[in-house]
């Protein structure tokens, strides 16, 4: 960017930005409630959002810009691959969800109109956009096909927290792709999961891609994308030598191998829970390496993903932790009992006659049933993705390569790819024809972006003691001009400086407010996050420089205003 240009006077202007035709309700709780680096308390005291009811947001002007400018990257990057942007409606049917399945889904929140039509509105909108392609896509020359949507989206979430990162109502960027042949859908999954990771790198953040499972969405290949935080409900495990990352859902350790015929059998942990109907008993059983015998409690060192993927109706909440034991809920009479076993248990079952052992401890009248993970993957039933029980740790050797070691990270989830097959279009009936005239299902894909809940994981990932920073792709301003009263500054001199950068492509704003000091100005502009404060005060009035503050880079320089642009641009590309 050339020097700051000084245009004609036009102060009356109202294009400009101004904060004082602006509404910026800062406030709104008490510093001490959003003391620290509480980033929902944050957003709430810089004006960019409030609390409607619980889980449920409004999204105020200064929010909204970074809403928008966070639509715009988005846009950018689907638009390199080819998408179309489409608006469903909120409203779906729950006819359509009873066909592929998804119907009973607890956080479904449903509709009754005067007719009593089954209606819900939709988390997400696989059955639609597929019924939509359905009725419109009839031949296999017509795909590939894109289309994605930035909506809002609806869970009936039994416990709504941490402001936007887990609410009632949020905004969701949806893509979906439709493919003739597998082939070229996983092609297309690999371009879908490069425009995230560009889309994360220009938010200049750091950032995990993992391995992940589909959960009810279904398929089975699936990647999150994260923000290491504090405050995220996810753990995430990545090697300190290879790209080994995964969620702990999909988590596992590195599998022992061992055989009765060149190792010992290590120590067995046992952990124990019921069934939600409070019949059945389970109880996980998992090897440790023969060298382990630290002492902790087994529900720190079992993985309860695979636990409850071999047995999802069971009751979690109650075990050896809770006060009352599975055992005491259970008492034996006349029910069942379900032993699940990693296949290093299976490998020693003989040797350590592990059923007659298992078994002399129940009643006799409570029957037991055993379930063993293997190592052949041709045993559908034994969850093949998993072969321990054993939960992988901080600290424990990679499972994918020799030398490294996995560090466990808190994250936020701030979006999701699905290649989904025919998940859905084969409930549906999503066909087209193919070359030789025959039906053929589609292959598809869904992709997700939580773009309210990026939001706020990059307020939570940039705050200070001092308030909200935001990398300068989706800040609510770039620049903010704060002049320092009319005893240093002339009438239509920071209009003239607002005006040069502009000219030279920044999104600036003029903070022109009366009856506000100095200081409440640029202790606001640290608590909104304005990436850099250009102050005309005394240096104005002396020599025409400007005081250029740039918190998150630590600068605090007097410019001539020659060279404002060029240093201001500078400053910027680093943010």
């Amino acid at each position: 960017m050339s020097a700051v240009a000084v245009p004609a006077d036009n102060s009356q202007n109202d294009e400009r930005n101004r904060l004082s035709s602006f509404w910026l309700p800062t406030g709104g709780i008490t510093p001490k409630d959003g003391a620290g680096k509480d980033s929902h308390a944050l957003l709430v005291r810089a004006g960019f959002l409030r609390q409607a009811h619980s889980g449920i947001f409004h999204m105020l002007p200064l929010g909204l810009r970074v809403q928008e400018k966070l639509e715009h990257l988005i846009d950018k990057h689907m638009r390199s691959i080819g998408a179309s942007k489409v608006s469903l409606s909120s409203i779906s049917s729950e006819e359509l969800w009873q066909r592929t399945g998804r119907l009973e889904g607890k956080e479904l929140l449903r509709l009754k109109d005067r007719s009593n039509s089954g209606l819900l509105l939709g988390p997400t909108h696989e059955e639609e956009i597929t019924e939509l392609v359905r009725s419109a896509v009839k031949s296999y020359k017509e795909l590939p096909l894109r289309l994605y949507q930035v909506s809002r989206k609806y869970r009936d979430e039994l416990r709504p927290r941490q402001g936007l990162l887990r609410a009632k109502e949020f905004l969701m960027k949806d893509l979906y792709t439709f493919d003739h042949l597998e082939s070229e859908a996983l092609e297309t999954y690999k371009s879908v999961r490069q425009a995230y990771v560009n889309i994360l790198a220009d938010l200049k953040l750091p950032y995990l891609v993992a391995d992940a499972d589909s959960g009810s969405i279904g398929g089975d290949t699936s990647h999150e994308y994260h923000f290491i935080s504090a405050k995220g409900e996810d753990t995430v495990f990545q090697c300190d030598v290879c790209d080994y990352t995964a969620n702990e859902e999909v988590a596992q350790p590195r599998d022992l191998h061992l055989t009765p015929e060149d190792s010992q059998p290590g120590p067995i942990i046992v952990w124990k829970a019921i069934s939600k109907d409070r019949s059945t008993l389970v109880e996980a059983h998992a090897m440790l390496p023969p060298s382990d015998h630290q002492p902790s409690e087994p529900a720190d060192r079992i993985n309860l993903h695979a636990v409850k993927s071999l047995s999802p109706e069971l009751d979690t909440s109650i075990d050896e932790t809770s006060g009352v034991t599975p055992e005491q809920v259970w008492d034996g009479a006349g029910k069942t009992r379900l032993v699940l076993a990693d296949a290093n248990i299976h490998a020693f079952r003989d040797q350590l006659a592990f059923e007659q052992t298992v078994t002399s401890a129940v009643p006799d009248d409570a029957p037991t049933t055993f379930h063993y993970l293997t190592r052949d993957d041709a045993d559908a039933t034994a969850k093949a993705k998993y072969t321990s029980l054993r939960a992988l740790q901080h600290g424990s050797p990679c499972p994918s390569c020799a030398s490294g070691r996995v560090a466990a990270h808190r994250a936020v989830e701030v979006g999701h790819t699905f290649h989904l097959g025919t998940r859905y279009s084969a409930p549906l009936a999503l066909t087209v024809q193919d070359p030789s005239g025959h039906p053929s299902l589609v292959h598809m894909g869904c992709h997700g972006i939580g773009v309210s809940r990026m939001l706020a994981a990059v307020a939570d990932a940039l705050a200070d003691a001092k308030g909200l920073n935001w990398p300068r792709v989706v800040a609510p301003f770039e620049v903010v001009i704060v002049p320092a009263g009319e005893k240093f500054v002339a009438k239509g001199e920071p209009e003239k400086v607002y005006d040069g950068l502009v000219l030279g492509g920044v999104d600036a704003v003029l903070d022109d407010r009366e009856g506000l000091g100095l200081g409440w100005k640029l202790g606001d502009a640290d608590l909104v996050g304005v990436s850099v404060v250009v102050v005309l005060g005394k240096a104005w009035r002396e020599g025409r420089k400007v005081e250029v503050q740039c918190r998150r880079l630590g600068v605090r320089e007097d410019v001539v205003v020659e060279k404002l642009g060029d240093f201001v641009a500078e400053l910027l590309g680093r943010l």
